[in-house]
C-alpha cells in the first residue's frame, strides 16, 4: 500500500461529506483518504486533490479517480491552494469541506532514494518536489551554525541541538554531506536517548526545513478560511507539536499566535467554531495496524456563519 490513511473514519465523520459538496483533499498522496471520500459524492459533488510529488500524480490517473467526473487533480503544493483552487473555477466560500494529512508518506519513507529515512542508504534529498532547489545535504553544507541548531531544536526538538548543529559544521569542514550515511554516522557520535527517536527527530527536521512545512502549512490555513463556505470544516491530521500549536490556535483565535482579537465593542472574534476541544488520536488498534499513525492528532474547525 502506498500509504494506509490516518484516522479514516473519524476524519471522513468530521467532514460531514455531502453529495452534492465540494471538497479538498490537500496531500493526495496514494489517495488513501480520497478514494472513500470519493466514493461518498454524488455525480454533482466535486473533490479537488493535490500534490507536488509525482508518484501521487500518477496515482490520481487510475480508477476510482479517473473514472469520476467531479475529480481534479491539481499537481501543487497546497501552499497555492486558493490561486490553483479559483484558477480551476471555484470560488472562494464554496468549499464545504478541506482535508490535511500533514508529514511524509509511507512510500516516500519506504522509497531509498528520496532519501527521507535514515533506514537506507541514499542520497540526502528529502525533496518532496524534486524540482524544488534545495536538498537536505544542501542544508547541512550551507547553513550556519545557529540556524542548523534552530532547525534541529524547533523543527526536531533535538535535546543537543546545539552539539550537533556544531558536529556538523565540523564534519562539512572535512568532507561535505552527500548521503544519508553521512548523517546517520555524525548523529551516532552525539546521539542523546534511544537511537531510533534520536534520528527520527533530525531527519524529521531536516524534512520540515527542505520542504518549508510550517510555512506551507500557515499558507494553507489562511486560504482555506478564505475558501470555505460557512459552515464549512477545516480538518487537519498533524504528526508534531509544532503543527498541531499553529493549527490549535488558528482554530480558537484565526492567528498562528493564538492571541485573541477584539472588535470595537470587545468582543473577541473566532472566525471558527471549535469542533474538537481536545484533538482525536488514533485507537490502539489502529497503531498496532499502521504504528506510523501514533503520534497523529486530529482536529476539526468549522468556519463560522455571519450573523
Amino acid at each position: 500500500m502506498y500509504h494506509a490513511p490516518v484516522l479514516l473514519s473519524e476524519s471522513l465523520d468530521a467532514l460531514q461529506i455531502r453529495l452534492d459538496g465540494v471538497y479538498v483533499d490537500a496531500t493526495f498522496g496514494g489517495g488513501g483518504h480520497a478514494a472513500p471520500l470519493l466514493s461518498l459524492l454524488g455525480d454533482k459533488g466535486r473533490l479537488y486533490a493535490f500534490d507536488q510529488d509525482e508518484d501521487a500524480r500518477a496515482n490520481a490517473g487510475h480508477a476510482p479517480f479517473a473514472d469520476h467526473p467531479g475529480f481534479h487533480f491539481l499537481h501543487s503544493n497546497f501552499r497555492f491552494l486558493k490561486r490553483q483552487l479559483r484558477a480551476a473555477g471555484v470560488r472562494p466560500g464554496t468549499v464545504q469541506g478541506i482535508l490535511a494529512d500533514l508529514g511524509v508518506s509511507s512510500h516516500q519513507l519506504d522509497t531509498p532514494e528520496r532519501g527521507f529515512s535514515y533506514r537506507f542508504d541514499a542520497a540526502l534529498d528529502m525533496r518532496m518536489n524534486p524540482d524544488d532547489e534545495r536538498s537536505a545535504a544542501e542544508v547541512l553544507n550551507t547553513c550556519s551554525q545557529d540556524d542548523l541548531q534552530r532547525i534541529f531544536g524547533t523543527y526536531g526538538e533535538v535535546r543537543n541541538a546545539r552539539t550537533l548543529a556544531q558536529a556538523c559544521i565540523r564534519h562539512r569542514e572535512r568532507s561535505p554531506f552527500r548521503s544519508t550515511s553521512d548523517l546517520v554516522s555524525l548523529c551516532e557520535s552525539v546521539v542523546m536517548g534511544e537511537r531510533w527517536r534520536y534520528l527520527s527527530q533530525v531527519f524529521q527536521a531536516l524534512r520540515m526545513e527542505v520542504n518549508d512545512e510550517v510555512e506551507a502549512l500557515v499558507t494553507l490555513l489562511s486560504d482555506a478560511m478564505e475558501m470555505l463556505a460557512p459552515g464549512g470544516r477545516l480538518v487537519v491530521i498533524t504528526y508534531h507539536s509544532i503543527e498541531d500549536r499553529l493549527v490549535k490556535n488558528w482554530f480558537k483565535t484565526g492567528n498562528i499566535e493564538g492571541i485573541p482579537k477584539q472588535d470595537f465593542y470587545g468582543n473577541i472574534e473566532r472566525p471558527f467554531n471549535v469542533i474538537t476541544k481536545k484533538p482525536i488520536e488514533p485507537s490502539a488498534e489502529e497503531i498496532k495496524g499502521n504504528p506510523r499513525a501514533r503520534s497523529a492528532k486530529l482536529r476539526v474547525g468549522e468556519k463560522k456563519v455571519a450573523g
